[in-house]
């Protein structure tokens, strides 16, 4: 790189450590971490809240009419450094990562109403440069011009396994299968949308990690972002 600040786009499957990467490469590179799924999850909550969604069946006249009083936004959090997802003035960054969330949140995102009113808060939040984002179409979509784009994917087993290891770490009680199950579900979901279906930009980097480490893919990732 010659100091010119980039966009780094990295899309991908579900539970692939799509967020892990992107907010890791963004402190090595002082750039802004942006996790676009957070922002969808945010708008999940709210309809689960609220009775919106429900078993994965989304109340598409309720949702549309709601959509003014959901705020969604982040905010540092100095204990940690991250930046937090806030919903209507409360910080739900851990509330976002429940089950419930992610067992409903591709439904919710599949509206087009959605998706819209968040894709306009991405790019906006990109006019800098300077930012990693994560997500189903920021390659695709929201940032089609971005530098350097990444396809982030490991095989289905591997990523539930990741996730039951994570949840049960916070100390909630899973089912491994259930969340395979989920995980093959939102794949499904995420690549047959009618709206911003999950796809591999042309021009994008595929990055496997399924047999990777954490360092390995790091180090996978900053080294193409030295050839940009």
């Amino acid at each position: 790189m010659n100091g010119k600040k980039i966009i780094i786009a990295i899309d991908g499957h579900s539970s692939c450590g799509k967020s892990t990467v992107a907010r890791e490469i963004a402190r090595r590179l002082n750039y802004i971490f942006i996790d676009s799924g957070a922002m969808y999850r945010a708008v999940t909550l709210y309809c689960l809240r609220n009775g919106i969604v429900d078993k994965g069946v989304v109340n598409h006249a309720a949702l549309i009419a709601d959509l003014g009083k959901i705020k969604v936004y982040f905010k540092n959090n100095p204990s940690n450094n991250h930046n937090d997802i806030w919903l209507n003035g409360e910080n739900v960054e851990d509330e976002i990562r429940l089950l419930e969330v992610s067992q409903n949140v591709s439904p919710v995102a599949a509206v087009a109403e959605v998706r819209h009113l968040l894709v306009s808060l991405q790019q906006e939040m990109g006019n800098t440069k300077g930012i990693v984002m994560d997500g189903r179409d920021i390659g695709t979509v929201v940032f089609p011009e971005a530098e350097l784009k990444i396809f982030m994917t490991a095989q289905p087993d591997v990523r539930a396994q990741r996730r039951f290891d994570e949840l049960t770490a916070k100390g909630e009680k899973v089912s491994y299968d259930e969340i395979r199950a989920n995980i093959l579900e939102r794949d499904r979901y995420d690549e047959t949308r009618e709206q911003s279906p999950l796809r591999k930009a042309d021009d994008a980097i595929v990055l496997d990690n399924s047999a990777m480490t954490r360092k390995e893919q790091l180090d996978w990732v900053l080294n193409h972002v030295s050839k940009v």
